[in-house]
């Protein structure tokens, strides 16, 4: 398990991504891009796309803290 590490909603997926790179499946898995459209906040995205913003958080914390 990592060191505990702050998960913010208003984070971009870019700085996500870049620190944990473990998280980009859960991502893909959601259908949110994270590449040209990773600029933008996990909160964005996840209205954008439609999505529960909570869940994200979930499922992206658990990938993190799998490691």
């Amino acid at each position: 398990m990592q060191t505990a590490f702050a998960l913010d909603r208003g984070m971009t997926i870019n700085a996500i991504v870049a620190r944990h790179p473990e998280t980009i499946p859960v991502f893909n898995r959601l259908g949110i891009d994270t590449c040209c459209g990773g600029g933008v906040s996990v909160e964005e995205a996840a209205r954008r796309d439609g999505l529960v913003l909570e869940a994200v958080m979930s499922d992206l914390r658990r990938a993190i803290e799998a490691q």
